[in-house]
């Protein structure tokens, strides 16, 4: 089969999950013998078309909008007409496929002009993100998901939470949507050369203190201040030994200022922005990992610590207690809650045999429901449903 592939990330573009999405699935879609093209916005210094892992990149230009709308309206024309190039120049294509309403506009356009059936990955909505539609801003992009949702000839989502939430948001029957869990590699988290484990640890926290982090994005909807809530409380019953590392660019002013006022600031350590190669040394380092979130379609995050064997405690929101089974692989502790977030840390600091248990599930799990060759199949079978069902119409 042909897929022409559209997402705004890419590697070295990455801004949220989905450059790492699509870089992972895509390769185990060509060990199946599929042909994919993929097309994303150019980005620093990359090359404007190459082959990754049997991916044919095409990096295409954007010249820049006064503000991210235009910017998306520029990319869209630019996605348009050069995947038209593509599909008269390297066609017939069987599949279009775009991740996310940002690249909805030129996928709608692809499919009508060359009757080429549409699958979309919806990774979050709007309404989810910020628990309702309030803005204006909110509205129109909400729009836009919900015209990509009705182009679309199925959906794929991440979680039966997300199918559900398409479902309500979007106005999108059930047995259009399908779901396929994110996956990892957890190969990509192999040890490193040898390195000085506690000289490293020391850079973060005393040899008396634990080590309890957050990692990710300083966004409201990722609940860091609830981490910060449940400080105390785990101070207070660890006698003090526990340094909490919160680790993730953006900004941290309102964050650190919540530290300070609550006289918790000596405990905490703000690290800004880690690389992937040094967040590696640093997890085999830590005791316990913390995404407190208030809105998460599935939490790759999570994944990442299983892959790292560092014990994990979540909220129970969105796909989180699809993806960590409480007490199997995991801690899921309520939503918004500091004290429920004070006692699944606790738990996993206070118990270490416990901590170990978790943690070797954990790891298994991984390879039973998140590894990328059996996720690469079950996209396969939407394929060849949609093929199938393609050819048996008149368009």
């Amino acid at each position: 089969m042909k897929i022409l592939v559209m997402s705004w990330e890419f590697p070295p573009r990455i801004v949220g999950g989905i450059a790492r999405h699509v870089s992972e699935l895509y390769p185990e879609l060509v060990k199946l013998g599929h042909e994919i093209h993929l097309i994303t916005p150019e980005f620093g210094h990359a090359p404007l078309y190459e082959i990754v892992e049997g991916v044919r990149v095409h990096r295409i230009p954007v010249s820049g909008g006064n503000d991210f709308f235009h910017w998306i309206a520029n990319m869209n024309e630019s996605m348009g007409s050069h995947g038209g190039k593509l599909m008269l120049e390297e066609g017939p294509f069987d599949i279009i496929h775009a991740h996310d309403w940002v690249v909805g506009d030129g996928a709608i356009a692809l499919k009508h002009n060359f009757k080429v059936p549409l699958i979309a990955t919806i990774h979050a909505t709007e309404h989810g993100r910020h628990n309702g539609i309030h803005t204006d801003t909110q509205r129109y992009i909400s729009g836009k998901e919900e015209l990509l949702a009705y182009n679309a000839w199925r959906i794929i989502v991440c979680t039966d939470y997300m199918r559900r939430e398409v479902e309500r948001v979007l106005h999108t029957p059930w047995d259009k949507i399908d779901v396929i869990y994110n996956g990892i590699r957890p190969e990509k988290k192999r040890r490193h050369e040898y390195f000085h484990a506690q000289d490293f640890r020391r850079q973060f926290a005393e040899d008396s203190e634990k080590i309890v982090y957050y990692v990710g994005r300083m966004t409201y909807e990722k609940g860091v201040s609830v981490l910060l809530n449940a400080a105390p409380k785990v101070l207070s019953e660890m006698g003090g030994g526990v340094k909490f590392v919160i680790i993730g660019g953006g900004n941290t002013d309102n964050l650190k200022k919540q530290a300070w006022d609550m006289g918790i600031w000596h405990k905490c350590y703000f690290t800004g922005f880690m690389s992937d190669e040094y967040l590696d040394k640093f997890q085999t380092i830590a005791d316990c990992a913390v995404f407190p979130s208030l809105y998460e379609p599935f939490g790759i995050v999570a994944l990442e610590s299983f892959a790292s064997r560092v014990p994990v405690v979540v909220s129970d929101t969105g796909g989180f207690p699809e993806v960590v089974q409480h007490t199997k692989t995991g801690i899921v502790t309520y939503t918004n809650n500091p004290d429920s977030l004070a006692w699944g840390i606790l738990e996993v600091l206070k118990n270490p045999g416990y901590r170990q248990w978790l943690v070797d599930n954990a790891y298994e799990d991984l390879q039973r429901r998140f590894s990328w060759p059996k996720l690469a199949k079950q996209t396969e079978d939407v394929y060849k449903r949609v093929v199938q069902e393609r050819s048996q119409v008149v368009w």
